[in-house]
């Protein structure tokens, strides 16, 4: 490893003295040009790393970068593919055997070229060769609970937060999980305890608030939800993230301002208005059907009407 690292930086007149030959300046050369191209290029920076591997196959880190650039561009069967050939010439690296699992993983939601097993065995490797791997229990996590193992799910999503305490998105999935079991105050106590971690402004707070506003009006504290609905959509701004789900801070707010006693019907309209326009009139009306029904008899039941 030392001696290719000085391949790197000798020229190449000097290359037979230092004990490099040709090919392996021409690769470590081509990777550097796909460093330069990945941040404009990233179909030209996947073809010099690739190049690279073709004249040096025995240099593990141009295939990280040829796994790094495939995982940019999802790319995940040619991510793991890089990972594999990386593993075997550095097989204590925990990253290589890491970033294989998750591609494993995303080849297993769609269904080709992988299994949740075979996702799992990698992240568990990849944890085996380093134990303070916060994504790698994450990750586990989510497998595990896509192989219905709720508690294996439980236990890896804790570790991940044990590992890296200050990593907000580790928090909600498990709170969620908690939710679904009915353990409403392990819930909380996840949430809460994300919120010591939590940086103004900070994205996966969106999620926590949401959470805790969805736990106190299961008990049946509106006021409380209310302020923690409003905390979330402060976080989300337009609230224009589907893959967040943000588009539902309107219909919690909305909702919430509508079972008060009394209502705050013209607030419960308002914000059940604007969910009705960006979810029930368009592209995501099918996956929020259920709200999309609820946020027309709320606001029947007000004696108002939704566009």
């Amino acid at each position: 490893m030392a001696n290719r690292a000085l391949c790197g930086v000798v020229a190449s007149l000097m290359f037979a003295a230092a004990g490099c030959d040709r090919s392996d300046i021409e690769a470590v050369n081509l990777a550097n040009e796909g460093d330069r191209a990945k941040a404009t290029n990233l179909d030209e920076a996947i073809s010099k790393f690739e190049q690279a591997t073709t004249l040096d196959p025995t240099n593990d880190r141009i295939l990280w970068k040829l796994a790094i650039a495939n995982q940019k561009k999802e790319d995940w069967a040619k991510v793991a593919l890089a990972c594999s050939k990386a593993e075997k010439l550095s097989p204590t690296h925990a990253n290589y055997f890491f970033l294989h699992g998750y591609a494993l993983r995303k080849l297993a939601e769609k269904g080709v070229g992988a299994t949740w097993a075979d996702a799992r065995a990698f992240l568990t490797q990849a944890i085996e060769k380093d134990p303070n791997l916060a994504d790698a229990y994450f990750e586990l996590g989510e497998v595990a609970l896509h192989l219905d193992d709720e508690k294996g799910a439980a236990e890896n999503y804790t570790k991940a937060i044990d590992a890296k305490p200050d990593e907000l998105s580790f928090y909600a999935p498990l709170a969620d999980l908690y939710i679904r079991q009915r353990n409403l105050k392990e819930a909380e106590q996840v949430l809460k305890e994300a919120l010591h971690f939590a940086k103004p402004g900070e994205k996966a707070l969106f999620a926590v608030h949401s959470m805790l506003g969805g736990v106190a009006e299961a008990r049946g504290d509106l006021p409380g939800a209310i302020t923690e609905y409003q905390a979330a959509k402060s976080i989300c701004g337009q609230c224009v993230d589907s893959l967040r789900g943000e588009q539902l801070a309107y219909f919690n707010l909305g909702a919430a301002y509508g079972g008060l006693e009394p209502p705050r019907k013209d607030e419960s309209i308002q914000q059940l208005s604007v969910f009705s326009k960006v979810v029930c009139r368009g592209g995501l009306a099918q996956r929020y059907a259920d709200q999309c029904a609820q946020a027309q008899e709320i606001a029947r039941k007000l004696g108002g009407a939704l566009p």
